[in-house]
């Protein structure tokens, strides 16, 4: 029996061995959760009357449970390095089958999705059309990112804050031609955008028309567009009319575009002393512009930016979350399975409720401790060394039994 016993020691401390180097062998594997071996006393139990006079017969290893403490999060500089910071897993597409991983070293592959180094696609939410910034936590696919050009918008509204001068010349008895300075007393200018991105220069020009009266003329491309705007101010300088945006009318843009009719908000003009100027000119149009970059904040929405300034959301990436992480299959890759003893998958965004935050250009270490696991080491050796002591000095008193005569 003691040979029995010993070698089941041997065995819980040689299991013991396995699962702390391969700790140590995953010190440096990314998102890895460390193990440890749990176990368990074997007990056979014998009644003589009331009194227990049993022995144990030795250990068993009882499980081997995974550890899901944080790892530190470390920088590396690639926007599509992601990593979890708190509670919850990245959800991946393998070959048709969900699986689960910590790891963040994402990539994107010849068609545009976004894989791990497995080729696993990485699981998002996709935008709702016609809603920016809100997605469909309903419905859950691959991650692709586009590569195209971002769509021109044309330009709608112009806001115009100025200020015009109140000692400035009447010129209503002056013909306007925007060829001619004498003709008017201040003019700025900005770029519009036409349905097909094309650039062309807008002019405003203002004339001072008697007192507290003003015009605004406008060129496109050095010609007038439309009916001048009437600008009225009260005795504090303050704009009275127009009280809404106003227009100057239709025009075709020589580029081919479509027609556009463009709305002024001249609200934040003023007529004070002092000298004319501008404060701010603003336009809602943009041209076509190419990727620059893909970045993801610590919601996990993947924004796709673009050389025109403008930024497009392409998703939101997936979390899911378990009641009992520790019941998870392990698959090897950085990956897990979702069991029975896990309970089932609780889907959610980065950020919100128990989910944790994600950190873009940075990957989550490995939760080993080096140190803790060469002090592991040491007494698993020592718990082998003792255990096979048992046995040589069990085989040493058999020998003794044998010998006597």
């Amino acid at each position: 029996m003691p040979f029995r016993t010993a070698l089941s020691g041997l065995n819980a401390a040689s299991a013991d061995l396995r699962v702390t180097g391969n700790n140590v062998a995953n010190t440096g594997t990314t998102g890895f959760k460390e193990s440890r071996a749990e176990f368990a006393d074997i007990f056979a139990l014998s009644y003589s009357g009331i009194s227990n006079t049993a022995t144990g017969t030795g250990a068993r290893l009882a499980a081997v449970t995974q550890q899901f403490s944080q790892g530190n999060i470390e920088t590396t500089g690639n926007n599509m390095d992601l990593g979890l910071s708190g509670q919850g897993f990245f959800v991946l597409n393998d070959g048709g089958s969900r699986v689960y991983s910590r790891a963040g070293g994402f990539q994107v592959n010849r068609d545009g999705y976004v894989v791990n180094a497995q080729g696993a696609r990485l699981q998002a939410y996709p935008p709702q059309d016609g809603n920016p910034g809100v997605f469909s936590s309903g419905q859950l696919g691959d991650l692709r990112l586009s590569s195209g050009e971002s769509s021109p918008r044309a330009t709608s509204e112009v806001r115009a804050s100025l200020n015009l001068a109140a000692d400035a010349e009447d010129q209503s008895a002056v013909p306007f031609d925007p060829q001619d300075p004498s003709s008017f007393n201040f003019s700025t200018s900005l770029s519009l955008y036409d349905s097909l991105g094309q650039s062309q220069t807008a002019s405003l020009f203002f004339r001072n028309e008697g007192s507290l009266n003003w015009a605004a003329h406008l060129a496109i491309d050095g010609t007038e567009v439309g009916s001048p705007v009437a600008l009225e101010f009260d005795s504090a300088g303050r704009l009275v009319e127009p009280t809404a945006p106003a227009s100057f009318g239709p025009f075709t843009p020589p580029s081919g575009g479509a027609q556009m009719d463009i709305e002024f908000d001249f609200s934040e003009i003023t007529q004070f002393g002092g000298t004319s100027n501008v404060n701010s000119l603003s336009q809602d149009g943009y041209t076509t512009g190419r990727l620059t970059s893909i970045d993801v904040d610590d919601k996990g929405i993947v924004l796709a930016r673009y050389t025109n300034g403008q930024a497009q959301a392409l998703g939101q990436v997936a979390v899911a979350n378990f009641s009992n992480p520790q019941g998870l299959q392990q698959l090897g890759d950085n990956a897990w399975a979702e069991t029975f003893a896990a309970g089932e998958p609780i889907m959610g965004k980065a950020g919100e409720g128990d989910f944790g935050t994600i950190q873009s250009g940075g990957l989550e270490a490995s939760n080993v401790d080096i140190s803790e696991q060469l002090v592991n080491l040491i007494t698993a050796q020592r718990n082998f060394q003792a255990n096979a002591q048992v046995i040589s000095t069990a085989d040493a008193i058999t020998q003794t039994i044998i010998n006597i005569r």
